[in-house]
């Protein structure tokens, strides 16, 4: 069987903060209450003539120069995002031309949170069949775009941001050791954008009164209890189908989602936070986006160095969950 493997990670964050304390301007909410109930102190806002495509271009770019491949050397290109530039064509058709990358084949995952493990999961299987050499796998959302500013319980938790991985075939006993991905359909409702799809079309003045077209979080709490048990299950399910522990672990890299549902993962767990890489601090949850991002990070400040075992996990809209270990 083939191995296959991560060579170069990119990420992009836009330059626009958007704090606490400006939020504190335009909500009843405070700095205090936001990070108490999420820990997020900040988050990034995509400018007006940024596309989703345009954040992903900077990360994918970043992370070719990191693997040293060419845009011409690209066969695939997955792409997650539930905030492309259009639905038709494709986030992921406009990265390809905005990278050149003339040979490649792309198209977009939808996967919500998990979109990157999926995106991971479906790139590396083409590998290994055979069929493909080099892909490269991009996250990328716009979230602040989906969002209903007089809504203090949700729109505080999300940003804007893209990461990317470039795979191929690797050798020794350094890449991917398994990928594992899961949904649930029956709980889809709990993370819902009700409009923009055939349900609610065309669009009307009306779907737009009610809001149809920005981002549903229903029974947080009973989500909250769902995702915390399937990130640990999906990084039980990781280690044990590959015979290692927690403690063969170097880092775990989570989708960023809340940081009490990090703690909630770590409680579960039996670890200490110590194991768990948490940025959700600066950025909030760019969902797809926050494992690259965070995967990234690590590698370039250190925390991952080769011969690490590392696990990516993360918990979605869908419902979706899955996970990652990886020999780097």
């Amino acid at each position: 069987m083939k191995r296959v493997g991560i060579i170069g990670t990119g990420s992009y964050i836009p330059e626009k903060v958007l704090s606490n304390f400006d939020l504190e301007k335009i909500l009843d909410t405070n700095d205090e209450w936001i990070t108490t109930r999420t820990g997020i102190s900040e988050r990034r806002v995509a400018k007006n003539d940024e596309a989703s495509s345009d954040l992903a271009q900077v990360a994918a770019e970043r992370a070719l120069a990191i693997a040293g491949i060419t845009p011409e050397e690209l066969e695939l290109i997955v792409m997650a995002t539930i905030t492309p530039d259009t639905h038709c064509p494709a986030g992921a058709n406009w990265l390809e031309a905005k990278i050149g990358a003339a040979n490649a084949v792309s198209f977009d995952i939808t996967a919500a949170c998990t979109g990157f493990i999926f995106a991971l999961s479906v790139a590396e299987q083409y590998i290994k069949a055979g069929i493909y050499h080099n892909a490269l796998v991009v996250a990328s959302e716009i979230m602040t775009r989906t969002l209903d500013w007089t809504d203090r319980e949700t729109c505080i938790l999300w940003g804007d941001g893209a990461g990317a991985a470039v795979i191929t075939e690797v050798e020794n006993d350094r890449g991917i050791l398994s990928t594992h991905i899961h949904t649930d359909g029956a709980g889809g409702d709990t993370l819902l954008m009700p409009g923009g799809g055939s349900k609610t079309t065309p669009i009307s003045h009306e779907s737009v009164d009610k809001k149809l077209h920005t981002l549903n979080m229903i029974e947080g709490n009973r989500s909250f209890k769902v995702a915390v048990r399937r990130f640990s299950e999906a990084c039980e399910e990781a280690l044990s189908y590959n015979n290692l522990t927690l403690d063969d672990v170097k880092v775990i890299i989570p989708h960023q989602a809340n940081l009490r549902i990090l703690q909630g993962m770590a409680k579960q767990l039996d670890i200490s936070m110590d194991k768990i890489y948490v940025n959700i601090e600066k950025y909030g949850n760019i969902s797809s986006a926050t494992v690259p991002i965070a995967l990234d990070e690590a590698v370039k400040d250190g925390t991952i160095q080769p011969g690490d075992l590392v696990l990516l996990t993360a918990f979605g809209g869908g419902l979706t969950w899955g996970s990652s270990l990886i020999r780097w």
